[in-house]
């Protein structure tokens, strides 16, 4: 691997700083991140709120059944980013077979459950091989790695159920004086709206912290590729998202 092709500063790191890394370079790269984002995201969050009238529980549930799909887009702009390449909403849509239906029934059935989904769904989208060679891979990728995947899948669910309770606290500050809401009559008697308050708190955490989490599994990935391959992993990259 050409080091000096990387827009990331790649050198040996523990798991967790890396992690970091991925967290910076979403941040560095965040106008592309977040419109590709939303070009998947919107018509999810339209469809969840329109599940609302079957149940008031299901746009939740699909919104958090989505997520492995959502993670999809954000893996395609951050592997061009790691070699400089900006990416546009149109060079998302070209990509769109192989970004959003490639490994279709595996992103929205058992994926959902993994705890390790950011560290790994790098080797389901940018690796191109078959099944069989995923799950060979995914095994060697992971190994020694698990703890500190497990540490940052549990470090952004505490920040994301942070940033829910944050945002629907405001139903409290900015309520007139001596009329807050009382949390338990808002629960039982107006339970409709403290179902869609809550809702939206969640599409707003999802909505901002996603790619955050992404990235950071990303990172993760090319820290692991790194020490496992010296760092052959340009021209995989590279054939993952050419024209």
């Amino acid at each position: 691997m050409r080091i000096d092709a990387l827009a990331l500063r790649m050198r040996p790191r523990a798991p967790l700083e890396a992690a970091d890394l991925g967290a910076r370079l979403c941040q560095t790269t965040a106008r592309s991140v977040y419109a590709c984002y939303a070009v998947a995201y919107l018509p999810v969050l339209a469809l969840a709120i329109a599940s609302f009238e079957i149940a008031q529980w299901l746009p939740i549930v699909l919104l958090f059944w989505a997520k492995p799909w959502l993670d999809r887009s954000v893996v395609f702009v951050l592997a061009r980013a790691a070699f400089g390449q900006a990416t546009t909403v149109g060079d998302l849509w070209r990509a769109r077979r192989d970004v959003w239906w490639r490994h279709w029934w595996l992103t929205w059935t058992w994926r959902r459950l993994s705890p390790w989904r950011a560290f790994t769904q790098p080797v389901y989208q940018l690796e191109g091989l078959s099944l069989w060679q995923i799950l060979r891979r995914v095994k060697q990728i992971k190994s020694r790695q698990r703890g500190s995947a497990l540490l940052m899948m549990l470090a952004f669910l505490f920040a994301e159920i942070c940033l829910v309770a944050a945002v629907l606290s405001l139903l409290w500050w900015f309520a007139p004086p001596n009329e807050a809401p009382d949390l338990l009559t808002m629960m039982f008697e107006g339970a409709t709206f403290f179902t869609a308050a809550t809702f939206a708190s969640y599409a707003i955490a999802v909505a901002f912290l996603h790619p955050f989490y992404v990235a950071a599994g990303f990172a993760m990935y090319l820290n692991r590729r790194a020490e496992l391959e010296a760092w052959d992993v340009e021209q995989e990259l590279r054939r993952a998202f050419a024209a």
